[in-house]
């Protein structure tokens, strides 16, 4: 039995429906991986950070993994957010001086711009103090 010979013109279209095949196969498999997507879980909104009495009376705590800073004064209990109001980097603290490292915006302890290119204060977040004496941080 002799095998019959593939003509050019043969091998280009059974070249091209393969390249077809192939190409749809993987769309397919694309697109079951996009259906499938499972984003990830948001990140938290409510941080407990403790006793109340463990930030003293008219002290400026800073809290890492929120970030912010706690303040305790006379008035009670603040929190200021150093996420930067420009691209959201975190905002390093300096005495009285808020620096973000990103783009050079600058704020003042109460959060207000005083170097752009951040042209909004930083937010400040809600802090509840318990019936139990314990303090938590709302991040909206």
């Amino acid at each position: 039995m002799k095998m019959p010979e593939i003509t050019r013109r043969n091998f280009f279209k059974i070249a091209a429906r393969g390249f077809l095949a192939l190409s749809e196969l993987l769309a397919f498999g694309g697109l079951i991986r996009f259906l499938s997507y499972k984003p990830s879980p948001p990140p938290p909104a409510k941080f407990e950070i403790g006793s109340a009495s463990d930030y003293p009376l008219n002290s400026q705590t800073v809290l890492q993994n929120i970030p912010a800073i706690l303040f305790h004064t006379q008035n009670g209990y603040s929190a200021l957010s150093l996420v930067c109001s420009h691209l959201g980097c975190t905002v390093g603290v300096k005495s009285e001086i808020l620096d973000c490292p990103c783009h050079g915006s600058r704020y003042d302890v109460e959060g207000n711009a005083i170097r752009g290119p951040a042209g909004k204060p930083l937010q400040y977040l809600r802090v509840e103090l318990t019936a139990d004496g314990n303090l938590i941080v709302y991040k909206s």
